[in-house]
């Protein structure tokens, strides 16, 4: 008879279960899809063309001449023009384009706590007695050669995608899945709009009138 009496405790603990698990079930699925719907978005010509639009207006907005010495020069500048768009284009909705988005504010900050401990770290350099430093190559080629090939492959790709640094594996190869698919689309992006700008630049040149040379006196 005590057998056939259910407990009410365990049986609201069951449904509890089964419905945690049926929502994370949903969570995960719901995630997949919109991944999909992301890396399926680099490849489309709309978004590649809204991120065109978005980069001609970044980069008309860079100084490429003499900029101040906070601002980066040149090249760098356009990269982080365009790798800011490209991180505004993904919307914040993976670790790599957040990452970009506040790597601007951190290094703000650090220039700020740069400046500050600059003059402490004069005042300490002065009055600094020179110690003898042990070499410490040999402990980070033994720590080098104690972690397995795979982990060091983790590490690394961890460091070339934005936000991944410390992430386990399973993040760092669905970030790297999606940044992949940015970095191409940005690839055609910039290498349509530089093949459009060399066009016009040739046609503006070829449509130019000849230059008109002096005509040779003639004998009479």
């Amino acid at each position: 008879m005590a057998s056939l009496i259910t407990n009410p405790v365990t049986n609201t603990n069951s449904d509890r279960s089964k419905r945690k698990k049926k929502k994370n079930s949903m969570v995960k699925q719901n995630l997949q899809r919109s991944q999909k719907e992301d890396h399926a978005r680099w490849k489309s010509e709309a978004q590649q063309q809204i991120y065109s639009s978005k980069l001609l207006q970044a980069l008309s907005q860079v100084s490429l001449g003499t900029p101040s010495p906070s601002a980066p020069r040149g090249g760098r500048a356009v990269r982080e023009a365009a790798d800011r768009v490209l991180a505004v284009a993904a919307k914040g909705r993976t670790r790599w384009s957040r990452a970009i988005l506040t790597s601007r504010l951190k290094l703000k900050f650090r220039k700020q706590k740069r400046s500050q401990r600059g003059s402490a770290a004069a005042v300490a350099a002065a009055t600094r007695t020179s110690r003898s430093k042990k070499p410490r190559v040999s402990v980070l080629k033994l720590k080098a050669k104690s972690v397995p090939t795979v982990q060091r492959k983790v590490k690394v790709l961890g460091r070339l995608v934005p936000g991944c640094r410390k992430q386990p594996l399973p993040v760092i190869l669905e970030e790297a899945t999606d940044y992949i698919a940015a970095l191409e689309m940005q690839v055609r992006a910039m290498s349509a709009l530089a093949d459009l700008l060399s066009g016009s630049g040739a046609a503006s040149s070829s449509s130019a009138p000849p230059p008109e040379w002096p005509m040779p006196p003639t004998s009479q």
